[in-house]
């Protein structure tokens, strides 16, 4: 396909639709992905994704929307797995597993009896960004604004909960009820991602980007920030190439998404390697005087050494004597004879 060709295609009314879902997508997956990875639960979205197959098939039962249905089955879902993974019981991926699998093959079977087999779930399972309708747009566009409202506007909270629950709860959030909310967004970003994406490869966009984007940033906000960044150029690259491949192959725009965004990682892995080491070299101890108090932080006190001492007086414990430079000091208003 010629430049010209292309940008035909791009300037039609469906592919433009496809465009902004795969932005929408894009942004909201790897919003509430960085939660989701700050507390290693990187196949969260893949579990709450099986579940999510069943609402679709519930959708295609009763003639509603699949969209809506989905997201409904998916957040009562994600609660759920949630439930299960706070009780801790050592069983507890066990049933985790037979959710997600049942949730999968539920899905299949509803969607035989609805009369629609396996095809009419197969635009859902991989995605099929390309056939959304103007109806999809606006769903997605809604529920894409609400993850990344929420997402952003509890960073603070959210972060704290996802680094440090034991410290969160102390400090008085309500880290049970930010759990969930992390769960539902999950939910809903799954939902959203479906038709892009498809159920299947969901998980790929919510961690992919993520993982890229700890490869070159050191905090947790530009990390965030810079995920979306990725997850936005992977979602509307991957859909363009897709574009582009057509017209010698049938390329699903799901596949190539999830593919540019592994290709983006594998890109920036060795730079992230690099960056490390050069700030292990840069920074191989903490500087002093920056922590707590210790023995050798500041570089004067009243204390008085020996003569013989040769070497500056250094702080140290009031209670205890130490070792400095081969020699024996004795606590503050003392001293050893002999070092």
């Amino acid at each position: 396909m010629s430049p010209a060709e292309l940008l035909d295609l791009l300037g039609r009314p469906f592919m433009q639709r496809a465009l902004l879902a795969a932005l929408l997508t894009g942004l909201a997956a790897p919003a509430i992905g960085t939660f989701i990875v700050q507390r290693r639960l990187a196949l969260l979205g893949d579990g709450i994704g099986h579940v999510a197959v069943t609402g679709v098939a519930l959708g295609l039962l009763t003639g509603t929307s699949p969209t809506w249905t989905a997201v409904v089955v998916a957040i009562l879902g994600a609660v759920l797995i949630e439930v299960i993974r706070e009780k801790g019981h050592t069983n507890g991926d066990v049933a985790l597993a037979l959710l997600f699998y049942g949730g999968l093959a539920g899905g299949v079977l509803i969607t035989g009896l609805a009369g629609d087999g396996a095809a009419g779930l197969q635009v859902y399972l991989f995605g099929s960004v390309t056939s959304i309708s103007s109806t999809e747009v606006w769903y997605t566009a809604g529920l894409a604004l609400v993850v990344l409202t929420l997402t952003l506007g509890l960073l603070p909270q959210l972060f704290a909960v996802a680094s440090d629950p034991e410290f969160a709860k102390v400090a008085g959030l309500r880290v049970r009820a930010y759990n969930l909310l992390v769960a539902v967004l999950a939910a809903v970003s799954v939902t959203v991602a479906m038709r892009t994406v498809g159920l299947l490869l969901v998980s790929a966009l919510m961690v992919v980007p993520v993982a890229t984007s700890q490869q070159l940033a050191r905090s947790f906000r530009s990390t965030l920030l810079w995920a979306m960044v990725l997850g936005g150029v992977a979602a509307v690259g991957g859909l363009v190439v897709a574009a582009w491949l057509s017209a010698r192959a049938t390329v699903a725009p799901g596949p190539s998404i999830v593919l540019l965004a592994l290709a983006m990682f594998a890109a920036t892995w060795p730079v992230g390697v690099w960056l490390r080491r050069r700030r292990r070299l840069a920074e191989p101890f903490p500087a002093l005087g920056t922590g707590t108090s210790g023995p050798h932080e500041v570089d004067e006190h009243p204390h008085q050494h020996g003569d013989d001492c040769g070497h500056p007086a250094v702080p140290h414990d009031d209670h205890l004597d130490y070792v400095h430079d081969g020699h024996r000091h004795a606590p503050h208003g003392e001293h050893y004879d002999e070092h």
